[in-house]
């Protein structure tokens, strides 16, 4: 059993299209938690309510769960599964989550609470970044089931090569990187190039920042040890 963590903007959707094409019926998809839309103590309620409980007939059946969602939820109930996710650069992480939010494609009324009120209100780029609700977002979503515990953490800037060895290594076939849901106005350079705000950013989100240091000095591990 695979279980695959997708952060908010990481190339999740890509991911997911790839497993749609491994897995077929066998990919159980796990996107009805919203946990940024529900303050913190009730998606960390919901996480442990959800641990204890018995896995039910899809979640046994399935072959490989991909979502986003807190994984304490299936770290019990599915004892034997691997852990995977993928990361990137923290500031670029919220800055592209930022423009996707208000990118204009749903009207306010069908969105969730908090993307409706960065939308209503009219947050700007540096209102998001420094917003409590959306602070150390990795964090924030391996409460109870920290990076350690995960046999794989993708580097989106390497998607291409950490796709590959992905590939190799958990689904045991190659498959062809797909592109999904990119921004098509995103800049050639970084979102943030202030860097007096990337600063500010950084200082904020100190343990995202910590958490995605730590996924890179494994992947020069593992790319060394090639």
């Amino acid at each position: 059993m695979l279980v695959s963590l997708h952060l908010p903007k990481t190339a999740g959707s890509s991911l997911r299209a790839s497993l749609r094409e491994h897995f077929g019926g066998r990919l159980l998809e796990d996107y009805a938690d919203l946990p940024l839309n529900q303050p913190r103590w009730r998606r960390r309620r919901r996480a442990l309510a959800e641990a204890v409980r018995p896995a039910d007939p899809a979640q046994r059946a399935a072959t490989c769960i991909h979502g986003h969602f807190l994984p304490l939820k299936y770290r019990f109930r599915l004892p034997r599964a691997t852990f995977v996710t993928w990361m990137r650069d923290p500031v670029e992480r919220l800055a592209s989550h930022y423009y996707h939010w208000t990118k204009g494609d749903r009207p306010p009324e069908d969105l969730p609470p908090l993307r409706k009120r960065v939308v209503s209100e009219g947050w700007d780029l540096e209102r998001f970044c420094l917003a409590p609700e959306l602070r150390n977002i990795y964090a924030e979503f391996l409460w109870g089931c920290g990076i350690r515990r995960f046999a794989f953490v993708g580097i989106v800037e390497a998607y291409e090569a950490d796709f590959g060895y992905f590939c190799r290594r958990f689904l045991g076939a190659s498959a062809r990187p797909r592109t999904l849901n990119a921004n098509p106005a995103r800049p050639r350079g970084r979102y943030v190039e202030d860097p007096e705000l990337r600063a500010r950013i950084e200082a904020f989100h100190a343990r995202d920042l910590a958490i995605y240091r730590y996924a890179l000095a494994r992947r020069r591990l593992r790319t060394d040890a090639a």
